[in-house]
């Protein structure tokens, strides 16, 4: 039986584990389509529907209405009894409240809806601010026809009580605060921005838990859920302040002098903020509505009972000095240091913060601390535990997933095999050791930390210096982020508006100092900061997209002179768009035949062929030609050097010709120097001329019998520009050690971006070598501008127009490469391509008076298209 030609596809190990884990979300996620969560009424609870125009069923509140009160001879009550609209908090409602209820019920009839998004009310918004629910809740109070209340608000339901003094104040009695929610500036950070940030975060985690656990509708009644998180997400307590001045009826403050949630600032502001009213504090945390559900009803009830008398004060009947008080300037609320469960919070936060970055989310604790948000120690305590349990995946993930992990996401994304290389060496000429230095070093503790796992270290020996590294690294990174942010922070109320950018700026300057100043302590980190500079200072580096807009602007002013935007392309009737891009270089070396002697010897090995049989050609082109390793291999549409291989030996060629995706030439490897020589003529003309001369560079290095590889790459000054793409190019040999003397090719392609140095080569120009090149084109019928790529192995020869070969001729999109010569600048540089595209434009236009059609803007489109789809 023959065996299959195709493998079976099989699930081991992890992948069996992730594709399970797939399974389990989606029959889940199924689950909760098929049994959506139900939130029914609780018993005793009634429901209003109100209309909703957004929707098209009407939009749910369920609420309590009770009232057990009585006067003291036991008759009942004439009249009507005071009306008390309970807000509850969050996450959980007022399941948590019967008690207090029940305590309120005996002295007013108490009306306790599930506000919006909570209990079994609506749970579908799309707003689900504290505004928004507060409109819900004016509208509420429309629909049972209650025209004016007293108010208790408990936590969360403070704000929005507050937003609803600001729609509708006419309808507050009174407002008592239990622990209630207000003024930013005391809320957790202090800052909206910083907040909001925060709030994101938490949602974001708890969307994650929701949606991406299979856990088939467990969590459908989890409190922290995400109306709770969008709760916060959606809303802003900037305006609380402004309705807390303009709040006119009287209020009553009840807070807890341990409230961790609620700080005590807060409820101090609030009492400061309103002069009319009352604040009662006691020993107790932020349940003191639960600890003390009967006394805290029966301190309501008496207020309610004396506002009912007239007997508390309004705001117009406040005392003056309180008044006077109350419109003083804001000062700034110091921030109380977070404790128990905001504490647990703001801990949990920083170490999942370092998951995305380590260095960012020290400097947030940093920042945190130096705001008085949190102490140092836990600051530091929460960031050490994140960076600890996510650098220990790492290593476990290196130690039993192994090097076939780097081939899927995330760890492709941040780690190649030449990291792995690097932290190979590292271990093996430093040992273990260099799990301490990587802390110190930016950008060499994930290929460290992996490495260490895939290299076999031991758990307790890397534990050890990781350990030691983290606990140093830490408390450095925090303290300086608390003591730079501090100083920075002491001006924090005079710049309140510019609350984030300055904390923005604090962060990125500590970063700065991270990833720029500590570089500075190793000749590495020196070597490439110094590259990174001279390539952004040096114009002959730059990207495309910042060099090249004066010329395309010049271009188009000569496409509108001449009448034509893609009239250069007729400027090589020859070559399709005239050599515009995606051209075949077999068909413009099939153009020069009439100089075949002066063609470097090529053959086309096309893409259909199976592997075996590309390699056949391979051999048998050699063969023809009587050729020997090496030889060049390069894909037959390309630019800027893109593929291009010397290949030296049999199994090179296989590994090349196996991965090669569209037609390759293999051509004969001419040894020698390498020149490109730009020529152009005009249609009509005798003779043409040498436009330009590049003299290319082939850098070398040469040991010294001391420094590795990727050392001499560091302390030349050419190759040093470059090294990100040398250390890529060359990173199985990084390591080694060259001895004394060796020559080492680091460039052996003639392209300036991939690391040749290219001189003004004009000197060589003589009126042979000019007659040759002139003769060579003028044997190719419809070339009249390009660059030709030469090699030469003898200079005097080639300037008499002999003993060359070409390698390679490109058209209309060439460039005269003699202007990246370091010697020149860059106005003469664009002067150069400037005249060099008048002249393209004006072969165009010649040839088009010949008959010759240029290409249309939708071909150009779909030439650039296909080039940047393969």
């Amino acid at each position: 039986m023959k065996r299959s030609a195709h493998k079976k596809f099989k699930l081991r190990g992890w992948k069996l584990l992730a594709a399970l884990y797939l399974a389990l979300l989606a029959l889940s996620h199924a689950w909760q389509i098929i049994n959506p969560p139900e939130f029914p009424p609780a018993p005793g609870q009634k429901v209003v529907h109100l209309p909703d125009p957004a929707a098209k069923n009407p939009f749910a509140i369920a609420y309590y209405d009770v009232y057990t009160g009585k006067p003291a001879t036991g008759q009942p009550q004439a009249g009507n009894p005071p009306v008390v609209l309970l807000l509850h908090g969050s996450p959980v409602g007022n399941e948590m409240l019967h008690g207090f209820i029940s305590g309120l019920a005996k002295h007013a009839r108490v009306i306790a809806p599930d506000i919006p998004g909570y209990g079994a009310s609506n749970r579908d918004l799309g707003d689900y601010s504290f505004r928004a629910q507060a409109r819900w809740l004016v509208q509420f109070l429309r629909e049972l026809e209650l025209q004016q209340v007293h108010v208790a608000a408990y936590s969360m339901g403070g704000a929005v009580a507050l937003e609803m003094a600001g729609l509708e104040p006419q309808r507050f009695s009174s407002l008592a605060m239990l622990s209630g929610l207000g003024v930013q500036e005391a809320e957790l950070l202090g800052d909206y921005h910083l907040n909001h940030a925060l709030h994101g975060m938490q949602l974001a985690l708890i969307w994650l838990l929701q949606e991406a656990t299979p856990h088939f509708g467990a969590l459908d009644h989890f409190p922290l859920n995400l109306p709770y998180a969008r709760n916060f997400f959606d809303s802003d307590q900037r305006p609380l302040r402004r309705i807390l001045q303009q709040f006119q009826a009287p209020m009553l403050i009840l807070h807890g002098e341990a409230d961790g949630l609620v700080p005590l600032a807060a409820a101090k502001e609030h009492y400061r903020i309103a002069p009319q009213s009352e604040m009662l504090l006691y020993p107790d945390g932020h349940l003191l509505i639960m600890n003390r559900s009967g006394e805290m009803a029966e301190e309501i009830g008496r207020f309610i009972a004396r506002v009912e008398r007239g007997e508390a004060r309004t705001r117009a009947e406040a005392d003056p000095r309180r008044i006077a008080e109350a419109e003083a300037p804001f000062v700034q609320v110091n921030i109380p240091k977070a404790e128990g469960i905001t504490l647990f919070v703001f801990m949990l936060l920083i170490a999942l913060a370092t998951l995305a970055s380590e260095d960012l989310a020290c400097i947030g604790a940093g920042l945190m601390a130096a705001r008085g948000a949190i102490d140092f120690l836990p600051a530091a305590v929460a960031a050490l535990a994140g960076i600890v349990g996510g650098d220990m995946l790492l290593y476990l993930a290196g130690k039993f997933l192994g090097r076939p992990a780097l081939r899927y996401p995330p760890l492709k994304w941040v780690l190649g095999e030449e990291d792995i290389a690097r932290t190979a060496h590292w271990f093996a000429a430093r040992g273990p050791k260099i799990v301490l230095v990587s802390r110190f070093l930016p950008g060499s503790r994930l290929p460290t930390y992996f490495g260490a796992g895939v290299l076999g270290m031991g758990f307790g020996k890397f534990s050890f210096y990781f350990l030691l590294a983290a606990a140093l690294w830490t408390p450095l990174v925090v303290g300086l982020a608390t003591l730079v942010g501090g100083e920075i922070l002491k001006y924090y109320h005079v710049f309140k508006t510019y609350a984030l950018p300055v904390l923005l700026f604090t962060a990125l300057l500590i970063w700065g100092v991270i990833k720029l100043g500590l570089p500075l302590f190793s000749f590495r980190g020196r070597r490439l900061l110094l590259a990174a500079l001279r390539r952004r200072v040096r114009w002959e580096f730059w990207p495309r997209w910042a060099f090249y807009p004066p010329v395309v602007l010049y271009a188009l002013y000569l496409g509108i002179r001449y009448r034509g935007l893609t009239i250069f392309t007729a400027a090589n009737p020859a070559i399709p768009a005239g050599g515009f891009v995606g051209e075949s270089k077999s068909q413009i070396l099939q153009g020069l035949h009439a100089a075949s002697d002066r063609v470097a010897r090529w053959r086309v090995i096309s893409r259909n062929l199976p592997g075996e049989e590309r390699l056949r050609q391979l051999r048998q082109f050699m063969a023809e030609e009587n050729l020997s390793f090496p030889v060049v291999l390069k894909p037959d549409s390309g630019e800027r050097g893109e593929g291009v291989a010397i290949i030296r030996s049999e199994p090179e060629a296989q590994r090349y010709l196996t991965a090669a995706w569209q037609d390759t030439i293999a051509q004969e490897y001419v040894a020698g120097r390498e020149f490109g020589v730009f020529y152009y003529r005009y249609p009509g003309e005798g003779r043409g001329r040498i436009f330009s001369i590049t003299d290319k560079r082939l850098l070398t290095l040469t040991g010294d019998g001391a420094s590795s590889f990727e050392e001499l790459i560091l302390k030349d000054q050419r190759a040093m520009c470059m090294a990100p793409f040398h250390f890529r190019k060359h990173r199985q040999r990084l390591y080694e050690i060259p001895p004394a003397g060796e020559e080492i090719q680091l460039v052996e392609v003639g392209t300036h971006c991939r690391g040749a140095l290219f001189l003004d080569g004009n000197g060589v120009l003589t009126p042979e070598l000019e007659a040759a090149i002139d003769r060579i084109s003028r044997g190719f019928a419809g070339f009249y501008f390009g660059r030709y790529d030469i090699r030469t192995p003898n200079l005097e020869g080639f300037k008499q127009g002999k003993n060359f070969k070409i390698v390679e001729l490109n058209g209309v999109t060439s460039e005269a490469t003699h202007i990246y010569d370091p010697g020149n600048g860059l106005f003469k540089a664009y002067r150069t391509l400037m005249k060099q595209w008048k002249i393209a434009y004006e072969i165009g236009a010649a040839n088009r008076e010949r008959g010759v059609k240029p290409a249309s803007l939708r071909e150009l489109a779909r030439l650039l298209m296909g080039r940047s789809s393969r």
